[in-house]
């Protein structure tokens, strides 16, 4: 994850995305207080058995302190959402992708979710790319200090397992929301208060 300097809280509308897509973002509270407000991109990555990495986070200052959470980060300054997904993969897995593999940017969302007393709201694209070995093991040398603080495990799950798992995710709708993304659909999803 990228770290970015923070930003003054929202104000008003204000188109975060890369590239148009059908509807406007939504708007978020005009009053809240917010310590960091970034893009990012978030990374559907699929193995050869059509199986789906996801993160493994566990921190004890959050609420939940555990979910699991879908590869991706924040975009650094003048970087594509496209740069940006190929640079987190290669840095949160050790795996190399071309920039042809990274999917069309058919999910949106914003969220807002806290740390202890840190407030972040992000404006998100979420894409698929894969993979062609089998469940590839993670590298993780290429993780941030706050990679390696709140990462606790990394796992190829199948689609089935997300959709009827109980557990907390990142994004919250991701059981929901997955299977239509997977199939093709463009996913506008409504602002998520996380936490």
């Amino acid at each position: 994850m990228t770290s970015n300097a923070a930003a003054p809280p929202p104000a008003g509308h204000a188109d975060p995305w890369p590239e148009p897509l059908p509807h406007p973002v939504p708007d978020y509270p005009p009053d809240l207080r917010v310590d960091l407000v970034r893009r990012a991109v978030r990374v559907v990555l699929q193995d050869a058995g059509d199986r789906i990495l996801l993160f493994r986070n566990h921190v004890p200052a959050s609420n939940p302190s555990d979910w699991w959470d879908l590869p991706g980060g924040g975009l650094d300054p003048g970087e594509t959402y496209v740069d940006a997904a190929v640079r987190e993969i290669a840095e949160e897995t050790g795996l190399t992708l071309d920039r042809s593999a990274i999917g069309a940017p058919r999910w949106r969302r914003s969220s807002t979710w806290t740390r202890g007393e840190f407030r972040r709201v992000q404006h998100e694209f979420v894409v698929s790319a894969r993979v062609e070995a089998e469940a590839p093991e993670v590298d993780q040398s290429g993780w941030t200090e706050e990679e390696v603080y709140e990462y606790v495990g990394a796992r190829w799950w199948t689609l089935d397992e997300i959709v009827a798992s109980p557990l907390h995710f990142y994004p919250g709708r991701l059981p929901q929301l997955l299977p239509g993304f997977l199939a093709g659909e463009k996913v506008d999803e409504p602002f998520e208060w996380w936490n």
